[in-house]
C-alpha cells in the first residue's frame, strides 16, 4: 500500500515580524497559519502528518494538538536539515512518498499539493518540485532547465548571472519525494556558507549530476505561494485568502455587494440568497441562514443567525437570532444574547445573556441584561435592567404580553407578570403581577385591569 507523509516545516522564529507570538501561530482569516498547512495535508489524505518546530515548540504542540506528528529541530541549520529531524518518523511509519512544504505558505492550495503528489507517484522522478512563473522574482531561486527542458539546477538569486536572473520559472520551495531517494541522499548535502546552512534546493543538483529524473508542476498563480516573513507578508496572505473566501461564498448564491471591503473568517456559513453589505466582518464561528441583509458596518463573531435575518450596522459576538429577527442600527447582541422568531430590537440597543421570546419589540437605547423575555413584550425606548449589584448578577423576568414603558428600570432580582404594563420612568424594585398596571418611583401596583379575551371580536 502506497502510504504518505507530509512534512511540514515550522521551526522558523519569525524575528521578521517583531511578536512574541510565534510566527505559524498567527492568525490568518480566522486560523493560524499552521492549521492551514496541516488542513491542506489532511485534505490531500496524507496518512502522515510531521510538523518539525523549534522556537516556542510547546505553544504550537498545544495549539495543534492530537493527530500530529511533533520533531524538534533544536538548532536551525536550514531547510535539509530541518527535513532530516523527521527521518526516523517516517521511516518507522514506513512512507513511500514524502512531501514537504513550508508552515507558513497559507495561501498553498490543497489542490496543488495533491497535483506535486500525482506527479511524483506516477512517474519515475526521484521527485517532484513545484515552481511557479512570475514576472516578480521575489527573491526566489531560479529553475534552470537545459535544451531539452529538464531540471538542471535551482540557482539562488545571491548566486545567479544576468542570464539566470532572467528566467522567470522560480522554485516554490515544495517537494514530494520518493522517501527511500530522499533518506539516501539528503545527508550528501554540504553545509552552504556563510552560514554553514544545509538547503534543501541542493538536492536538484544531486539527482540532475546522477541523471535522475525530476518532474515539474508548475503553476502561474503566484499569489498561492506567498510566505509569510514581516506584518506585510501576513496582510497579503489575509488579502489573498479573504478573495478566495468571498469569491466561494459568491459562487455559492451568497451576494457580496463590495467583495474588496467584506471580511470573512474561513469555515463561515452563509446560506443562499443572503446580501452581504460593504465593512462587515464576519469570524470564525458563525453561521448565517438564507434571505437575511447584513450590514453595512457590522461584526459578527460566533453568532448563529437565522433565515431572513436583519442586521444594520450592528455587532454580535456568541449571539443567536432566529428566523425574521432584525437588529440595528447601532446594536450589540453579547454572549448568550438570544432573539427569537420576529424580534424586533431597536438603534442602540444592547442585550447580554438574555433571551427574548418570539415577537417581542425592544426599543432603542434599551439594555437588557440577564432576562427572560416572554412572547409580544414591548420593551420601550430606555429601558434597563439593573442587573448588576457590585457584587453579583441578577435575573429578570418579564411575561408574555407585557408593556414596558419607555425610560423604565428594572431592578433586579424581578418578576414581572403576563401582560402587565409599566408606566413611563417607572423604577421597578418589587415584584408587578399578571395584568397589573403599576408606575411611580418606586413604582407601586396601581390597579389590575381587566383581562381582554384575544378572540373575542
Amino acid at each position: 500500500m502506497h502510504r504518505l507523509s507530509t512534512v511540514i516545516l515550522a521551526a522558523g522564529q519569525g524575528t521578521r515580524l517583531k511578536s512574541k507570538l510565534n510566527k505559524v501561530l498567527h492568525p490568518v482569516c480566522g486560523r493560524p497559519m499552521v492549521d492551514w498547512s496541516v488542513a491542506a495535508a489532511r485534505a490531500i489524505g496524507s496518512d502522515q502528518i510531521v510538523l518539525v518546530v523549534g522556537n516556542d515548540a510547546d505553544a504550537v504542540r498545544e495549539h495543534v494538538g492530537q493527530g500530529v506528528t511533533f520533531v524538534l529541530q533544536e538548532q536551525r541549520l536550514g531547510t535539509a536539515h530541518a527535513v532530516m529531524q523527521a527521518q526516523k518518523a517516517v521511516e518507522d511509519f514506513g512512507a513511500n512518498s514524502v512531501l514537504v512544504f513550508y508552515g507558513d505558505m497559507p495561501a498553498l492550495r490543497a489542490e496543488t499539493l495533491a497535483a506535486l503528489v500525482a506527479r511524483q507517484r506516477e512517474s519515475d522522478a526521484v521527485f517532484a518540485l513545484l515552481s511557479v512563473i512570475a514576472e516578480d522574482p521575489m527573491g526566489f531561486g531560479r529553475v534552470v532547465r537545459d535544451a531539452k527542458g529538464k531540471v538542471q539546477a535551482i540557482v539562488e538569486e545571491a548566486a545567479a548571472s544576468p542570464e539566470v536572473l532572467a528566467i522567470r520559472e522560480l522554485n516554490c520551495g515544495v517537494y514530494c519525494f520518493d522517501a527511500d531517494w530522499l533518506w539516501e541522499n539528503i545527508q550528501r548535502i554540504e553545509p552552504t556558507p556563510p552560514k554553514n546552512e544545509y538547503y534543501l534546493p541542493d538536492v536538484v543538483d544531486l539527482a540532475a549530476s546522477a541523471g535522475e529524473s525530476i518532474k515539474v508542476v508548475c503553476i502561474d498563480d503566484v499569489e498561492e505561494i506567498q510566505g509569510v516573513n514581516n506584518r506585510v507578508h501576513l496582510a497579503e496572505c489575509t488579502r489573498i485568502l479573504h478573495k478566495r473566501i468571498n469569491q466561494e461564498h459568491m459562487l455559492n448564491g451568497v451576494s457580496i455587494t463590495d467583495p474588496t471591503s467584506t471580511y470573512i473568517d474561513v469555515d463561515v456559513v452563509i446560506g443562499r440568497d443572503t446580501v452581504i453589505y460593504p465593512n462587515t466582518h464576519l469570524r470564525a464561528g458563525t453561521v448565517i441562514g438564507e434571505d437575511c441583509s447584513i450590514g453595512p458596518n457590522t461584526i459578527i463573531e460566533g453568532s448563529i443567525i437565522g433565515d431572513g435575518c436583519t442586521v444594520l450596522s450592528s455587532m454580535l459576538e456568541g449571539a443567536r437570532m432566529d428566523d425574521g429577527a432584525n437588529i440595528g442600527p447601532f446594536g450589540h447582541l453579547r454572549k448568550g444574547a438570544h432573539l427569537g422568531e420576529g424580534v424586533h430590537m431597536g438603534n442602540f440597543g444592547e442585550v447580554k445573556n438574555s433571551y427574548l421570546a418570539p415577537g417581542t419589540k425592544m426599543g432603542h437605547f434599551s439594555y437588557l441584561g440577564d432576562a427572560q423575555v416572554g412572547e409580544d413584550v414591548n420593551i420601550g425606548a430606555g429601558t434597563i435592567t439593573c442587573n448588576y449589584d457590585g457584587v453579583n448578577k441578577h435575573p429578570t423576568v418579564i411575561g408574555r404580553d407585557a408593556f414596558i414603558g419607555s425610560g423604565s428600570l428594572i431592578v433586579a432580582p424581578a418578576q414581572i407578570g403576563e401582560r402587565a404594563k409599566l408606566g413611563a420612568g417607572s423604577v421597578v424594585t418589587h415584584p408587578v403581577g399578571d395584568d397589573m398596571l403599576a408606575y411611580g418611583q418606586p413604582a407601586r401596583e396601581i390597579r389590575k385591569m381587566e383581562r381582554v379575551d384575544e378572540d373575542q371580536d
